[in-house]
């Protein structure tokens, strides 16, 4: 047994759990001549991919585990494996290795985790000359064998398979290169009809070819004429690459500038895309203010007719303030010519003025009474004692003409409490309701801005 050998990969997995049918052992002798060296011929099935640690051993029929086998070799694994020829494989196991008895051996295919993927027929170790010897063997080993040969039998069908799908495919090649041929042989006639096209073409030309050598000689006469003219041609042809010259650059300018344009263009591109997207916003917003400014003008316009009102009210209010002066003004004129009157009365009478509290007492208590000190009595008596309403004691309203006593009338008292719920405005003196003094205070600011 190889000693000096790596240890292969092996398993317990027992011999029922085994696959035989992958890989395939190919013209296995039944007896080798010990001292030689035996070559094992081994074929993978398409189901089947081998690798690195796969090996091959020699096992003693009736191995249960890969762990009993004699000696092995590893597995060369193939470059290329959709070729045929690379499924094919073939080791070989040197004569030092081999086993000296007459046992009967084996060959086992394991791959790299120690499970058997292919087996072959057993064979012997033992000179030719020997005479076959009937080997006895059990029941069970009998029926192994026997399942081990309807599996090679299966493997062998679908071999044949394989056989007659590779033929099908042959005869498809082979159709396919008739096929081939006949395009070929048809290409051939065409170039043929071609090489004759292409000799009679070349008779025209040879004689094309004359002519022209005939019209060369006449222009080789002219061309001696035309050598002048040439040199001035090429004067100008050289001042015409000058000037061709100067255009490529000048287009390799306009395309630069070209360039630096699409650019910018790309650059306003996208400012006008920003500037649209800036534009809606700012679209959106107008619309708001619009509609703020809707609002406000109605808020204004409702303020305006409020503040038309309230200065109506407030015209009337300074013109009964004006009439309410200048009734004050005659009253107060009045007052002082009736106080002056009275004065003359009193002075005429003989009463002073500090007398004047005790004589109205005393006339108070004897009103129908003649003073007993004169004999025909007081002769203004009868102005002190009439009972005419004094012009301070009456008065009239100028707007409503209603009367009124020493106070105001209702039309007066009014105006007046009118005025206590508005705010006049101390600039521009518009009136605002009390209640909107939020708005008075928001107007009075505005005057200040």
């Amino acid at each position: 047994m190889d000693k000096t050998m790596d240890e292969p990969p092996i398993s317990a997995v027992l011999l029922e759990h085994c696959s035989f049918s992958q890989v395939v052992f190919n013209s296995v002798e039944k007896f080798y001549v010990p001292g030689g060296d035996v070559t094992c011929y081994y074929t993978f099935t398409q189901q089947f991919v081998p690798r690195r640690k796969d090996w091959i051993g020699i096992f003693k029929v009736g191995w249960k585990t890969t762990r009993e086998y004699y000696t092995f070799m590893w597995v060369a694994l193939p470059s290329d494996l959709n070729k045929e020829s690379a499924r094919q494989l073939e080791v070989q196991f040197k004569a030092y290795y081999l086993p000296k008895d007459d046992e009967h051996y084996q060959f086992c295919y394991v791959d790299q985790d120690g499970v058997v993927r292919g087996a072959s027929i057993p064979f012997q170790f033992r000179p030719e000359s020997e005479e076959d010897i009937v080997v006895v063997t059990t029941k069970g080993k009998v029926e192994e064998i026997e399942q081990h040969n309807e599996e090679l039998l299966r493997e062998n069908q679908e071999l044949k398979d394989s056989c007659a799908s590779l033929q099908k495919q042959h005869s498809d090649a082979q159709a396919e290169l008739e096929r081939k041929q006949e395009a070929l042989e048809a290409l051939q006639s065409i170039n043929k009809k071609l090489e004759q096209n292409m000799e009679e073409q070349k008779a025209c030309w040879e004689t094309e070819l004359l002519q022209l050598k005939e019209y060369n000689q006449k222009i080789s006469s002219e061309n001696e004429k035309m050598g002048s003219r040439v040199d001035q041609l090429q004067a100008q042809l050289s001042t015409q690459e000058k000037e061709m010259e100067e255009l490529v650059l000048r287009e390799q300018d306009m395309t630069e500038q070209l360039q630096r344009l699409k650019n910018e263009n790309s650059q306003l591109t996208l400012s006008l895309t920003e500037q649209k997207e800036q534009q809606k916003k700012l679209e959106q917003t107008v619309e708001k203010m619009k509609q703020r400014e809707t609002t406000a003008r109605k808020k204004q316009q409702e303020l305006t007719d409020e503040n038309f009102d309230l200065s109506r009210k407030l015209s009337d209010n300074k013109i009964v303030s004006d009439v309410l002066k200048r009734e004050k003004e005659r009253l107060d004129r009045e007052n002082n010519i009736l106080k002056k009157e009275n004065n003359r009365l009193m002075n005429y009478m003989g009463l002073q003025g500090d007398s004047l509290p005790q004589q109205m007492h005393s006339s108070d208590q004897g009103a129908g009474r003649q003073n007993p000190g004169l004999v025909y009595g007081n002769p203004y008596s009868g102005i002190q004692e009439s009972s005419a309403p004094s012009p301070l004691a009456m008065k009239k309203c100028l707007i409503c003409s209603s009367d009124f006593g020493d106070g105001v009338c209702d039309h007066i008292l009014e105006q007046q409490q009118m005025q206590t719920h508005f705010l006049s405005c101390p600039i521009c003196d518009e009136a605002f309701p009390a209640r909107e003094k939020q708005i008075f205070e928001d107007h009075v600011f505005c005057h200040s801005l």
